[in-house]
């Protein structure tokens, strides 16, 4: 078994080398390789085909193929985005029952004349009720690696596809399992029973996720016993529902969507699942995918017209299918056929319900029948996955970073956030600023953290390593030190609070090119903004100490390559609950102030303030500089908000020429000033000596200011203010907030507007 395996896997990551080169991505290539080995290509040599074709390696492939299934179910449910499957629950339904519907359909036309050509001698109704589940079917597994190979995994497109893949096959072997489980009255009684069964399963993870994560605290993952311990109870359960005659492979998913995210179990589980099953596990499966490929059956005319037939219902039946789905969802075209050949691949249970797992409902008279399907399945994704490639080439439009800015973003749809820190120091700010992202709801936010570590340079030495001093030494995983655990420990708690999950991911690098790996994360997880770290930090007598020069220089490149909008948190802690950065620990409300000069970035520093307003503890003011010569102060009205008291003006809509911030202004004033939601303040100055002073006046009420980096042009609101600017990355006001010398008490952000944001590409 291991010398077939063996063969296998090198086969499989040879054929992912070569084809990769060729933009095909790895699962096609995995199948391929399988059927290269098969019967159809190397197996007709006698020596190969002794290895592999041993009267024995039936049983060893089906054993290997169940643990697989497990595995790899299991790690996909710890790695889905259930809430966002919940929240377009109608839309990925709809598109899933789409193709399955006319496929069930056409599969049920097409039996009567396969089940003659076949001169089956079974049952009738289970051979239409396979052929029917084989053409409606799509295999998750293979979409997600296609997914994640072509880099369109965190798309709006490409999470809809992932997501009606997932609710296609789980209906399908759902439906399977019901029709195994009405069979008789017994049958009925093993299925509410496995239902409980997986149901008290999950409890149990429930509680021994919680028992582990409060275990060995000082570490940063489990030890393998205990890794190994909630692996064997997924696997146990899965034997004993597959000893009931159902399949496991909802039960596996099941176990994986329901177990705890948070802690180090499920992280330690994705840590150690992650790399053996994306290298080992799923090339072999999907080689044997492919292995089982028999070529030799399509010497017959006969057989290719029922092959043949398979596959254009396969195509036309999802093509269709779906198609229809997205017109009724108003979806473009373009999204339609691309998600009607992604959801046409197979080759995953539906192998599994032309096999054994069928024999309860359905025995094979003619093994004819059973290698045609199988070779239909396979020729089926062997066509779609190099189509899909080939679509993505050609609408690159559809998959490209479109939401880069907060400006053009429904404040109502999802937000994907990337934070960036250098140590434990960095997260007491940056968090509480996620957590008022979200306005309470953690459904509208999706953070990602990096974690940042600068690659030093190995210096030689004659120093034994016994004898290096304790900040010399690295941890069990080369960097990081202890700040992982630390880090850890901070995600876990922020989780706990907020139930909002963020993932975690390393950036290792020499300062001169550790932006770009930010950029590239920026582009891979499709982030609207990016939030750094100011590089400096505050003293605990209150003044800001410049941290490493290669943090500036990081930030800078960054806001000058990055490709969505950035914020640069320059975190100051009050004394008190009266601090930003205890959001997350205090109910006391924090006192938030957004400053508005106008042009882009301002309007950006708005957008982001927007999505605060529902925080329960945050109370918004918008504080709006406008030139006290040109005013049209008689135009303005003023009134009092009876709740807080804060005093709010009507926005003179004349007093500035662009009209783009007018547009914008007047809207967010409808939306939210208007409701009481926000409060509203103009501030009439002449210049930059003004703008100062009244800046000092409020330094003291507020715990955050947010304000744009610059794109104000030479406005003489911060004129001469310039003057004394000691970071120009911060714009003028930002950098005059973030000095010692200006001494307010809250903490800055500083936003930036992504420059290249494109009119077409508007949320809609």
């Amino acid at each position: 078994m291991g010398v077939q395996v063996s063969f296998i896997l090198v086969l499989s990551h040879f054929f992912h080398l070569v084809l990769k080169a060729f933009g095909q991505p790895g699962p096609i290539a995995q199948i391929l390789a399988g059927m290269v080995l098969g019967p159809t290509g190397l197996s007709n040599i006698k020596a190969i085909r002794d290895v592999f074709f041993q009267a024995s390696a039936a049983d060893y492939y089906e054993i290997f193929g169940f643990l697989s299934r497990i595995i790899f179910m299991f790690l996909i449910g710890l790695e889905t985005d259930f809430p966002y499957i919940l929240r377009n629950l109608r839309v990925a339904g709809i598109v899933a029952c789409g193709g399955a519907a006319v496929g069930s359909v056409f599969g049920i036309a097409v039996s009567f004349f396969l089940y003659q050509q076949f001169e089956e001698k079974s049952s009738r109704f289970g051979f239409f009720f396979i052929v029917m589940l084989i053409l409606a079917y799509t295999a998750s597994p293979i979409v997600i690696r296609l997914a994640a190979e072509l880099k369109f995994a965190t798309s709006d497109v490409g999470k809809l596809a992932i997501s009606s893949a997932l609710i296609n096959e789980m209906a399908c072997l759902a439906v399977f399992n019901a029709i195994l489980a009405l069979r008789s009255f017994q049958e009925f009684g093993k299925g509410i029973f496995c239902a409980v069964f997986i149901a008290g399963v999950v409890i149990l993870n429930k509680y021994l996720a919680s028992w582990f994560n409060k275990r060995n605290r000082n570490q940063k993952y489990l030890k393998n016993m205990e890794v190994f311990f909630l692996l064997s109870l997924v696997i146990a359960a899965s034997v004993i529902i597959e000893l009931q005659a159902f399949n496991s492979i909802v039960s596996s998913f099941i176990f994986g969507v329901m177990f705890p995210k948070e802690g180090k179990s499920a992280r330690t589980l994705m840590h150690k699942l992650t790399y053996s099953v994306h290298n080992f596990v799923l090339p072999i499966y999907f080689g044997y995918v492919g292995f089982q490929f028999d070529g030799n059956n399509l010497w017959k005319m006969s057989n290719v017209i029922i092959v043949g037939i398979m596959v254009l219902l396969s195509i036309g039946s999802k093509m269709s299918g779906t198609l229809a789905a997205c017109n009724y969802l108003n979806i473009p075209l373009n999204e339609g056929v691309f998600l009607g050949f992604v959801l046409n691949l197979k080759g995953h249970a539906d192998l599994l319900l032309i096999g054994g797992a069928s024999k309860s409902i359905l025995t094979w008279s003619n093994p004819r029948a059973y290698n045609l399907l199988l070779i239909s399945i396979v020729i089926n994704t062997i066509i779609s996955g190099p189509i899909v490639a080939l679509l993505m080439r050609r609408e690159h439009k559809l998959f490209s970073h479109a939401h880069t800015s907060l400006e053009y973003t429904d404040p109502t749809h999802e937000l994907r956030a990337l934070a960036c820190a250098y140590g434990p120091r960095h997260l007491a700010g940056i968090f509480p600023l996620l957590s008022s992202l979200s306005g309470g709801h953690t459904s509208q936010l999706s953070p990602f953290l990096l974690h940042l570590i600068e690659l030093l340079h190995k210096r030689r030495t004659n120093v034994s390593y016994h004898e290096l001093e304790q900040d010399e030494l690295s941890d069990d995983e080369g960097y990081g030190g202890n700040d992982v655990l630390e880090i850890h420990c901070a995600i876990d708690a922020f989780i706990s609070d907020t139930k909002i999950f963020m993932s975690l991911s390393k950036a290792i690098s020499a300062f001169p090119t550790l932006y770009e790996d930010v950029c590239n994360a920026a582009e891979d997880l499709r982030v609207s903004i990016v939030i750094l770290p100011f590089h400096k930090h505050q003293r605990i007598d209150g003044k800001m100490e410049s941290g490493k020069e290669g943090i500036r220089t990081t930030n800078q490149k960054i806001l000058r390559h990055a490709p969505c909008s950035v914020g640069i948190l320059v975190d100051r802690v009050q004394t008190g609950f009266l601090s930003f950065s205890h959001l997350l620990v205090s109910d006391h409300v924090q006192h938030v102030a957004t400053l508005f000069f106008g042009g882009p970035d301002d309007r950006e520093a708005l957008a982001w303030s927007r999505r605060m307003i529902s925080h329960s503890r945050i109370n918004l003011t918008v504080i709006r500089f406008v030139p006290k010569a040109t005013s049209d102060v008689e135009g303005a009205a003023t009134t009092s908000s009876s709740d807080d008291g804060v005093l709010m003006a009507l926005p003179s809509l004349r007093t500035t020429s662009s009209e783009t911030d007018n547009t914008f202004l007047a809207d967010f004033y409808d939306r939210h000033v208007s409701t009481g939601q926000v409060g509203y303040v103009e501030k009439q100055v002449k210049n930059g000596e003004e703008t100062v002073a009244e800046l000092r006046d409020i330094g003291d009420m507020y715990s955050l200011f947010i304000v744009g980096k610059g794109g104000r042009g030479h406005s003489p609101l911060t004129t001469g203010m310039s003057d004394w600017e000691e970071c120009s990355e911060l714009g003028t006001v930002g950098d005059l907030l973030a000095s010692s010398d200006f001494n307010i008490s809250g903490s800055v952000l500083i936003i930036q507007q992504h420059r290249h944001q494109k009119k077409d590409l508007i949320d809609d």
